[in-house]
């Protein structure tokens, strides 16, 4: 594999900082605090960021990443999902957990998850047909009675691309899509209360470029080049260009950009 040193230690980091974020997400926590904490930590240990920092709690099951006026303090007993993405070099490590704030609460369902992305790695081979990872996800979650959600999935991931083919379910689409060697993929179980499916919500802030073309503005074209050269086709938080560019300046960049179809704008996922 190209590039190998670099996802190996992609990988190292996004674990330890994975593992640091449960230790730092506590009862009347900060999110915005919590946040900051887990970027820094990924550049301390080398990596960047290959998407902002997820923390979605209870209902919200992902894409819920730190707003630019966040006030959001976790509660005992909150269902937090930590989604992660660290990056070396463009390769990319893509990880996640589940965790109940100061509680033992949910256990089974943390827990079915947990399962089940073992028991999905645990047949992982070239060749393998990707609905044979779902279909292992669903038997597992579903062994606790649970549902996976069905529209929410794993994906590959290239260098500096998130998204990419294959797409990974969480049960038996009856893909006949197959499993490449050296291909690097994103295994996603979800466990749900519920009927196992998520509607889309309100705007994340969290950005992504999807076509580069030319913009008018000189101030847009100088936050474009500042994406471009920082984030490539990864996500970025808005937050992050109002650092670098103050809020006035950031909006009206992000917004023309949005408007002129450059930028995708990333929507919260909530469960039904």
């Amino acid at each position: 594999m190209e590039n190998e040193n670099d996802w190996i230690k992609a990988g190292q980091i996004a674990s330890q900082v994975r593992d640091y974020a449960r230790t730092i997400i506590k009862n009347e926590s900060s999110l915005l605090e919590v946040t900051d904490l887990i970027e820094k930590k990924m550049f301390s240990l080398g990596g960047k960021t290959a998407f902002p920092p997820d923390l979605s709690i209870n209902d919200i099951a992902a894409h819920y990443s730190c707003l630019t006026n966040e006030t959001t303090v976790f509660k005992t007993g909150d269902l937090v999902k930590i989604d992660l993405g660290v990056h070396v070099n463009g390769a990319i490590a893509d990880t996640a957990c589940t965790i109940c704030v100061d509680s033992t609460e949910n256990k089974e369902l943390i827990e079915s998850s947990d399962k089940a992305l073992k028991a999905a790695i645990n047949i992982l081979k070239p060749d393998l047909k990707v609905n044979e990872i779902g279909k292992v996800v669903d038997e597992v979650i579903q062994s606790y009675n649970f549902q996976p959600i069905r529209n929410l999935s794993g994906h590959g991931i290239d260098l500096f691309r998130i998204h990419t083919k294959p797409n990974i379910p969480n049960y038996d689409n009856r893909s006949n899509e197959v499993l490449t060697e050296d291909r690097v993929i994103a295994i996603e179980p979800f466990a749900s209360t519920g009927i196992g499916l998520i509607h889309e919500g309100k705007p994340s802030e969290v950005y992504a470029i999807v076509n580069k073309r030319p913009t008018r503005s000189p101030v847009v074209r100088e936050v474009l080049k500042f994406i471009e050269t920082e984030y490539k086709t990864m996500p970025f938080a808005k937050r992050w260009i109002v650092k670098k560019f103050g809020p006035g300046k950031a909006q009206i960049a992000l917004t023309t950009l949005e408007r002129e179809n450059i930028l995708y704008h990333y929507l919260k996922k909530a469960k039904v």
